[in-house]
């Protein structure tokens, strides 16, 4: 009886152990909630983002990871298998200026002032001078704020954006621009790099009442600070290593947070986008020895030579010149103007022609639909669809500092994918599928309502439906 005992129970262990076995296994290759951590897309044109194009063959996603990619390339037996014929797969697209996930600026929309009309009296305590550190958070961080709630970013993932460099508002120094991937399950899984340039305003934020009240304050403002935080960083190092024999620094975060950045060779962006601020940009870039990267860029035919002598890189803005909305429609309009509008979707091609490394940002466009509209008026000027996708792929990332991690379809690399029916830049070509960190999105267009009293459903698909997505379950 005893050993009959014994043998039941070592029955029941070792069938334990088989279903446990069975459940690591699955959950090996399906992921803790179920989802696929495996996949491969087969049967698809891939276009790395690096100039290597593959008319039919398979890439391969593991554990967030690109494992493979290539033409003959083994698919693994737990890879959940995605048919791309007819199909072509790019790097997850970056949007490389934008406010994802971020609150807006309370009294951002009121703060903002036309001639003629009177700046309402700060609320707050007045700066005076520099001392007073006017506008300057660069302690901030956007990753510290980031709302993944922001129904814009699922706009952007369906469109084909996989990443996103999100840029803090409000006063000269905002804050930290954080790198981000579009997808996650909480705000922490967002974040690519926290930490990614220092983003500075020189518009005037005084007033009439305070400190600086005139661009050239703004930057004898910014120049005061970089001063400051030198002397801050030669300073410290001197005192943390005499601590008994001088006296304490005063406790300056700006000065701290600033250093630090000077010390990392942090990205610094400067506003220049008319090609005298271009030029001021290159110049203030030189005297500050900073790490800069210009953003605007839309004035850059004129100037495109002087920016390749630097060989500092820009962020163009698709956000392209026009008439305000609300303009008088009689008022006359300069040859200037006209010309700037008309010429400024030609700035890329014209910084691509002189050797200068550029991607492109969204800079307040509403949306997507936008964003591709605007690149291909880029390309109508004279920008090769190749460079175009380079400015949204492996050249933004570069750019920003991360092409060691994503910008471009390598084993490796994180999987962010965007899987098209056609070439990325026609207005006719639907995203599928996209992967961000490796998590699929399969992309479905929303049927559109029927209009009261209409019952023909046989009309064929609205060309103008939403596209809405949904995240793949294993087993589905």
């Amino acid at each position: 009886m005893e050993n009959r005992f014994k043998f039941l129970h070592w029955s029941v262990v070792c069938a334990g152990l088989c279903v446990g076995m069975l459940i690591g296994s699955s959950y090996a290759a399906g992921g803790a909630g179920g989802e696929p951590r495996y996949f491969a897309v087969v049967n698809a044109r891939i276009v790395t983002g690096t100039g290597t194009v593959t008319d039919s063959g398979t890439v391969v996603v593991a554990k967030g990871l690109i494992q493979a990619v290539g033409a003959n390339i083994t698919v693994p037996p737990e890879a959940w298998v995605i048919d791309g014929k007819g199909l072509t797969v790019y790097p997850g697209l970056i949007d490389a200026g934008t406010d994802l996930g971020l609150p807006k600026e309370e009294g951002a929309e009121s703060s903002a002032t036309g001639r003629g009309r009177r700046r309402a009296a700060p609320s707050g305590e007045i700066a005076k001078g520099p001392e007073d550190r006017p506008g300057t958070s660069p302690w901030r961080v956007a990753a510290d704020e980031l709302k993944t709630d922001d129904k814009r970013i699922e706009s952007w993932r369906n469109a084909g954006f996989t990443t996103a460099l999100t840029i803090p508002d409000g006063g000269i120094f905002p804050g930290q621009a954080t790198v981000i991937d579009l997808a996650g399950d909480r705000s922490g899984d967002y974040v690519v790099k926290a930490i990614a340039s220092l983003p500075i305003s020189l518009k005037p934020i005084g007033g009439f009442w305070g400190f600086p009240d005139s661009l050239m304050g703004s930057i004898a403002y910014v120049r005061q600070v970089f001063d400051d935080s030198n002397w801050f960083a030669q300073a410290d190092s001197v005192y943390q290593a005499n601590v008994t024999k001088f006296e304490r620094l005063p406790y300056d975060r700006t000065e701290r947070a600033i250093a630090r950045g000077l010390r990392d060779k942090e990205i610094v962006l400067l506003p220049a986008n008319n090609a005298v601020q271009i030029l001021r940009g290159l110049k203030l870039a030189d005297e500050w020895k900073i790490n800069a990267v210009l953003f605007g860029g839309q004035q850059g035919y004129e100037v495109a030579g002087a920016l390749a002598a630097k060989k500092i890189p820009v962020l163009v803005s698709l956000k392209w010149p026009e008439r305000e909305k609300d303009a008088d429609p009689g008022a006359e309009q300069t040859l200037r103007e006209l010309k700037f509008r008309d010429r400024a979707p030609s700035s890329p091609a014209a910084l691509a022609k002189a050797g200068v490394k550029f991607a492109f940002y969204s800079g307040g466009l509403s949306g997507p639909k936008d964003i591709f509209k605007n690149a291909k008026k880029a390309i109508d000027a004279g920008l090769t669809a190749d460079l175009a996708l380079r400015a949204f792929t492996v050249d933004a990332a570069a750019i920003l500092g991360v092409d060691d991690r994503m910008g471009s379809i390598a084993p490796g690399k994180i999987a962010n994918l965007t899987v098209t029916d056609g070439d990325l830049f026609n207005e006719k070509t639907k995203v599928k599928h996209v992967f961000v960190d490796g998590r699929w999105f399969e992309i479905h267009e929303e049927a559109p309502a029927e209009k009261p009293g209409d019952g023909n459903k046989d009309d064929g698909p609205n060309p103008l439906a939403k596209r809405k997505a949904s995240s793949a379950e294993a087993g589905r």
